[in-house]
């Protein structure tokens, strides 16, 4: 009976047993656990959506909505509690509407629809009932208007409103008690000024994220408490301020960004040290004090940035207390001294980036052999570009057997390249280039097999460079190695073991015909081949291929004419020997540089045949040089982009058309030295944004127009010299501010120079380079360096050509012509002006007494004219004056002395009545020499007077020291106890 009854016990457990796992395996597993309420809800929400790429294809009615993809339910309950719908690309993103159904899904935790694309919608007001939910993330969707009230979210822990487009109102935020992470990047919150005020009471925040939210102060409050915070992003805002000391504060910090702001001054001092720290950056600021020691003692610091500020000092040795440090970014500072041998202990650094400083000293000190292997095994990035390192690349450098980023370009490192660099078998990119490299390019460069980029131009690397050097290079895309006089010797039938976009060799010997193997490249974009001694006709295949953005063929010996039509687009084929008509180009073409070859024939068809109804882009056009001849169509309306139009010293005829005016781009107007003729159109006033128009060596006539002071205020240089003007120079040209090369010699100017020279106040100081801008350069090309703005100027006696530093300097020629009147004394105000020729005019009066006052004047020429009186001694001030020509004048009296003017040749004074050196002719002292004034005489008696003084006293005392022996005693024992002993000199 007691057995029967125990074997009941065990068979009821038994069967309760299996009853109920089977009971909880159907629950889990019937089709039918989705809950049919919400189902429908969701299949409204999918029919208000776009889905072009059919991601819920799942959502079905036939099937279990738990079962659907990107659904999440709770297993027991069915409830809908997950919607995962963030789009993981650009090709799968959700749009529409969204339908308010979701309301139905009362257990809803997780929300997530970033990253999809409901442009034009605003952000549905029904999101703040949606009381349940833990986490949403709406960031990047393409909403529109304004973030609703979202305060009734209290379970809220993680929310995600990035790129979400502005917010009016964040009172709200104080609501949610229990929010941990606050994305609001890139949200337009510049009309909130109590937003941290709100994020200060969020108790339980771990993680905020306000990167480029159009602040531009922080906050009324003075300090805030985020004792939680673990992760504070404030990047790419407008503060305009000191840091303040209470973020520095924040001990739990782990990951600070502060970086694309303008901060500036110091970093605060961070009182308790911020021990948590990992990741730091401050990049993209002001920062101008030196590194703070406390820095150093962040020990689990892993990425430390402070590129691009103005941080100052040297890095200091302590620097090792950091072995957690990953990534150092020092980049674009003033920081100097040495770099510390220390930084090679740091074994897990894998990025170490420290260019355009001010560091010093020799290359092998840090990275020769104090490196630790750790060290040498960890680092991945290595940059110290454009520096003041030297010496010779240490032979240590092949044992960074880990490096993929080479970056030693723009220091002063000599000798040759180590032969063992190819030992570097992970190294992805090497940059030499801008130093002082000379020898051979070492063959163990064939051995580094993951080699992508190589740059090392500028150089003085000389030899042969054979196949052997790239046998292995199959990863390689870029070679740069322009400036060095390398030799490229390789078989007619060569086929490289890689495919290249951008290929650079200016300078080397390829000749004398186009290399063959760039017929197997067919992806190149960037090819230059300039001064590479390459000759002959351009083969057809050559124009094959198709691929090629940016073309530079200049300064060979190619001939032949082009094809009818050229497309690359930039194309820079000057200083060669084609000839024939000029090729037609396509709306693609941006720059096109054609200059100093043989081209004949007009431009009409270049400019005036549309072969497309797209716009043309065409910026430069240089057809300088050659033998173009007609005249210039009215074509110009077709090319709105232009900003350089050179036709200069060609046989170009006719006037400047009508169309010219519609240039409104238009930078740099050349057009000289041709045979035009006719007046300046007045249409030209509406090319406003000019910078240069050089129109020299023409037959245009009439008067100066006076428009071009007031609508080209922008000239900096006007050079009009050699023609057929007429009429008084206006006084509108002084309205010219930034002019700094004026040029209107060989003309019929008439009548008085204008007093008014002193305005062009470019002029009045000394001339700062160009930059870059649309107001003030010197460069025009989309490629720095390539198309650079030149002028001819006629100093020192002679056309000199400037364009490296043609931004300093300033000149002006007003020479032969009818002027008439005096020398205005304001020009002297013009103390930046180095060249001044007003030679073969009709002036008169006297030199100014100020003339002095032009400190940097190089070259003045007043020669042929009717000056009179004499020279002024303050011209003795000019110490920088190497050419003067004051010859056929009336000028009387001494010359000035100074070191300048005693070392010229009569020719610069002859024609006047002048006595003095380098005269011949001496001057009297009997006070009767004409125009010498009585200041003048008051100074040399005085001179000659001291001299004669001093030769008297020198000489008594000389001869009595020579001959009384008892003075010669006495002055030596003098010297004895006064100073010898007293250096312990016996």
């Amino acid at each position: 009976m007691r057995h029967s009854k125990k074997a009941l016990e065990i068979l009821v457990f038994v069967v309760f047993f299996v009853a109920a796992f089977k009971l909880s395996y159907c629950q889990r597993n019937r089709t039918g656990l989705c809950i049919e309420k919400e189902k429908q809800s969701l299949l409204s929400f999918k029919k208000s959506l776009k889905d072009p790429s059919n991601i819920l294809s799942s959502w079905e009615t036939a099937h279990d909505c738990c079962g659907w993809e990107n659904v999440v339910c709770d297993s027991s309950t069915g409830h809908v509690l997950e919607l995962k719908l963030q789009s993981p690309d650009r090709n799968s993103r959700l749009g529409g509407k969204i339908d308010p159904s979701l309301l139905n899904l009362k257990f809803l935790r997780f929300l997530d629809l970033s990253n999809n694309d409901f442009d034009g919608i605003s952000i549905p007001d029904f999101f703040g009932s949606l009381v349940s939910l833990e986490y949403l993330n709406i960031s990047s969707c393409g909403f529109q208007g304004t973030i609703p009230y979202l305060g009734n979210l209290s379970s809220l822990r993680s929310l995600g409103l990035r790129l979400v487009l502005e917010v009016d109102n964040l009172r709200w935020l104080s609501n949610l008690t229990h929010l941990e992470y606050l994305d609001l990047t890139y949200v337009n919150m510049s009309n909130i000024h109590d937003w941290l005020d709100r994020v200060n009471m969020l108790p339980s925040l771990i993680e905020l994220h306000l990167s480029g939210c159009n602040l531009d102060r922080f906050s009324p409050i003075d300090r805030a408490n985020f004792s939680s915070l673990v992760v504070l992003d404030l990047s790419d805002n407008k503060f305009k301020s000191l840091v303040p000391d209470w973020i520095f504060s924040l001990t739990g910090l782990e990951s600070l960004q502060l970086q694309k702001n303008m901060f500036e001054g110091p970093i605060p001092n961070a009182t308790y040290g911020l021990p948590n720290l990992r990741f730091l950056d401050l990049s993209l600021n002001k920062f101008n004090s030196t590194i703070p020691d406390w820095l150093f003692g962040c020990s689990k610091l892993e990425f430390l940035s402070l590129n691009n500020n103005f941080f100052l000092g040297t890095i200091s040795n302590q620097i090792e207390n950091l072995p957690s440090l990953r990534s150092l970014q020092l980049e674009v500072n003033m920081l100097s001294g040495r770099i510390p041998m220390e930084v090679g202990k740091l074994c897990n650094l894998l990025s170490l980036y420290l260019s355009y400083n001010n560091f010093e000293g020799n290359i092998s000190d840090v990275f020769g052999a104090s490196m630790s292997g750790c060290f040498l095994a960890s680092l991945r990035e290595l940059s110290v570009r454009a520096n003041r390192l030297s010496g010779l690349l240490p032979e240590q450098l092949r044992q960074f057997k880990n490096l993929q980023l080479l970056d030693l370009g723009n220091n002063s490192f000599t000798g040759s390249i180590p032969a063992n660099l190819g030992n570097l078998s992970s190294l992805e990119t090497l940059r030499l280039d801008n130093n002082e490299l000379t020898g051979d390019l070492p063959l163990s460069f064939g051995r580094l097999f993951s080699l992508q980029v190589l740059v090392m131009e500028n150089n003085m690397l000389e030899g042969t460079v054979t196949e052997s050097h790239f046998s292995n290079l199959t990863n390689l895309t870029i070679i740069s190695a322009s400036g060095n006089p390398l030799i490229l010797k390789v078989n007619q039938d060569w086929i490289p073991p890689f495919e290249l976009n951008t290929i650079f060799l200016n300078s080397w010997n390829l000749g004398p015909q186009i290399p063959t193997w760039l017929q197997t490249q067919r992806n190149i974009d960037g090819l230059d081949l300039s001064s590479t001694k390459i000759s002959g006709e351009i083969p057809t295949w050559f124009w094959n291929l198709s691929t090629i953005a940016y073309l530079n063929l200049s300064h060979n010996e190619l001939h032949g004419p082009l094809p009818d039509v050229v497309s690359p687009g930039w194309i820079y084929l000057s200083s060669n020997k084609f000839s024939g008509p000029l090729p037609m180009i396509t709306h693609g073409v941006r720059e096109l540089d054609l200059s100093n070859n043989s081209f004949s024939g007009g431009i009409s068809h270049v400019l005036c045949n549309r072969s497309t109804q797209y716009p043309y882009r065409l910026s430069i056009l240089h057809l300088g040089g050659n033998q173009i001849s007609g005249e210039i169509p009215d074509c110009w309306m077709n090319w709105p982009s232009l900003q350089v139009v050179n036709l200069g010293n060609n046989n170009i005829t006719g006037t400047i058309p009508i169309s010219t005016g519609m240039l409104g781009e238009l930078l740099s107007l050349n057009l000289f030295s041709n045979s035009l003729s006719g007046q300046i159109p007045s249409a030209l006033q509406n090319c406003s944004m000019l910078i240069k128009m050089d129109l020299s060596g023409n037959h245009f006539s009439g008067e100066f127009p006076g428009w071009i002071g007031t609508s080209l205020s922008r000239l900096r240089i006007l050079i009009m010299h050699s023609n057929s003007f007429t009429g008084k120079i206006p006084p509108e040209i002084c309205k010219l501010n930034f002019l700094h090369i004026l040029d209107l010699a060989n003309n019929s100017f008439s009548g008085p120079i204008p007093n008014c020279l002193n305005n062009m106040t470019a002029m009045s100081s000394e001339i700062k380079l160009m930059n870059l801008s649309t107001t003030d350069r010197s460069y025009y090309s989309y490629f720095l360096g390539i198309f650079m703005e030149s002028a001819t100027v006629t100093t020192k006696g002679q056309e000199l050509d400037y364009d490296t530093i043609l931004s300093q300097f300033s000149s002006i020629d007003l020479s032969n012509n009818r002027l008439s009147g005096e020398i205005p004394a304001e020009i002297t105000t013009l103390a930046g002006l180095r060249s001044l020729n007003l030679s073969r005019n009709a002036l008169s009066g006297m030199i100014p007494e100020n003339i002095g006052n032009m400190r940097v004047l190089e070259s003045l020429d007043l020669s042929r004219n009717h000056i009179s009186g004499g020279i002024p001694i303050s011209i003795s001030s000019l110490t920088f004056l190497s050419h003067l020509n004051l010859s056929y004048n009336n000028l009387t009296g001494r010359i000035p002395l100074s070191s300048q003017l005693q070392s010229l040749t009569d020719s610069s004074f002859t024609g006047n009545e002048l006595c003095g050196p380098p005269l011949k002719d001496a001057c009297e002292f009997n006070g009767e020499t004409p125009s010498t004034t009585a200041e003048e005489r008051e100074i040399d008696w005085f001179y000659v007077l001291l001299a004669t003084g001093f030769a008297t006293g020198f000489g008594g005392f000389y001869t009595i020291f020579l001959y009384k022996k008892t003075w010669r005693n006495a002055y030596f024992n003098f010297l004895d106890e006064k100073f010898f002993n007293k250096l312990g000199v016996s």
